[in-house]
């Protein structure tokens, strides 16, 4: 019997191969394809117009570098069955399945009180199901609990091939050069060593390469200040929805399933199967519907967030290294509540501060560990070079303000 293959023609990479069973029935699951309505880089599409890629696309590039890798792996003589192989592509595939409508810009606001890793694994264990125990190597691997931690470790870790894929497709999306890494040399420097993922002495300069663009396409796009001021404004519109939702107000329902969690939805860190099948049905989509439909809603905060929202009106921001002057910020309410004929209180959700914070390598976290050619191994951040030395795990914050005008 012929083996079923397909490829898929990805703009980053070219073909893409899938040639596996279990690969096909991920792909073609309803919980998977809605992937393809939420957007990875959230509303970083209204500063870069390219950026309008989804979830799928990073899925599958990330799938197709974990075939890299494998193969990379086994020519240097790990041994990595079969079973394992497939196990691994599969929870690559699923590492991201739990994000909800915007990714990271509503993570922890609209179903709140879950990571969406932990949603990610509670869809993972209820596809398991309907797939008759076929993910059960991929669930342990993806939960760190496979005796070879090095396939964990290419799923999630410093130098993880999620981290690969999104540096590299979201440069090339939004077109910011600064972003590129050599990933196909990362890949080929990739070496397990006492059960353990690290690179080959050689790929260095490679590594710090990585590590100093990641640093910067979180300051050039990711935390962009203008992305920053959108997506603070999203989160400013759901929490008003819910705050008009608790009084009791039944005319911001949408007929959609952001109804539930607005409504019905109370937090609960392991959802049953009917609301995880509801959070399987919310994508970009519900909430954007939602926002235009809100734009004409009596409520003056509400219309206003989320018609400037819509029409790319975005609150003026501002960051510095020190924090902001009390008096400062409220004169801008004082301001804004004169010009939208609002409440003080409620033009808290046009004026408020933050902090942004970027690290480029968190030691305490997971370590980048460079084996060298006599068999030592050494963490990156303890590698004396220059550029990297002093700055690698320091961590930059910047204070930042949003304004009304």
């Amino acid at each position: 019997m012929a083996v079923k293959r397909k490829i898929i023609n990805d703009p980053v990479y070219g073909f893409i191969t899938i040639n596996d069973p279990l690969i096909f029935d991920i792909i073609s699951h309803p919980y998977y394809q809605r992937l393809r309505r939420i957007h990875q880089m959230a509303l970083a599409f209204l500063v870069y117009p390219g950026a309008v890629h989804t979830r799928l696309h990073h899925s599958l590039g990330a799938y197709h570098l974990m075939c890299l890798a494998v193969t990379e792996l086994k020519a240097k003589g790990t041994v990595i069955t079969e079973e394992e192989e497939i196990a691994v592509k599969a929870g690559i595939l699923l590492h991201d399945v739990g994000h909800g409508p915007f990714s990271h810009a509503l993570e922890n606001r609209l179903v709140t009180g879950i990571h969406h890793e932990q949603i990610s694994l509670q869809i993972m264990q209820a596809m398991n199901e309907e797939l008759k125990g076929r993910l059960n190597t991929a669930i342990a691997i993806f939960t760190d609990n496979y005796p070879k931690r090095f396939l964990h470790q290419l799923i999630s870790g410093q130098l993880d091939v999620d981290r690969m894929d999104y540096l590299t497709r979201d440069s090339f999306f939004t077109g910011v050069s600064e972003g590129v890494i050599g990933y196909d040399r990362i890949i080929k420097m990739l070496v397990v060593h006492e059960g353990e993922l690290m690179v080959e002495e050689k790929g260095i300069y490679s590594i710090e390469k990585f590590l100093v663009a990641r640093r910067q396409m979180y300051w050039q796009v990711y935390l962009h200040k203008t992305v920053l001021s959108a997506e603070k404004m999203l989160v400013h519109i759901l929490e008003r929805v819910r705050v008009l939702s608790a009084t009791g107000i039944t005319d911001l329902k949408t007929g959609g399933a952001t109804d539930f969690f607005l409504y019905n939805y109370s937090y609960n860190s392991q959802m049953d199967r009917d609301t995880l099948d509801k959070f399987c049905q919310l994508d970009d989509v519900d909430f954007s519907f939602a926002i235009k439909r809100w734009s004409h809603h009596p409520d003056r905060v509400l219309s206003q967030l989320c018609s400037r929202l819509l029409n790319r009106q975005l609150l003026k921001i501002k960051l510095q290294a020190e924090p902001f002057n009390e008096s400062m910020v409220q004169e801008k309410l004082q301001q804004a509540a004169t010009e939208l004929g609002i409440s003080q209180e409620e033009a808290a959700y046009f004026v408020f501060t933050g902090e942004a914070n970027n690290t480029m390598y968190r030691v305490q976290d997971e370590r980048i560990n460079i084996l060298f050619k006599d068999g030592s191994v050494k963490d990156i951040s303890a590698i004396d070079n220059p550029l990297i030395h002093q700055t690698i795990s320091a961590p930059i914050k910047k204070f930042y303000i949003c304004s009304f005008r």
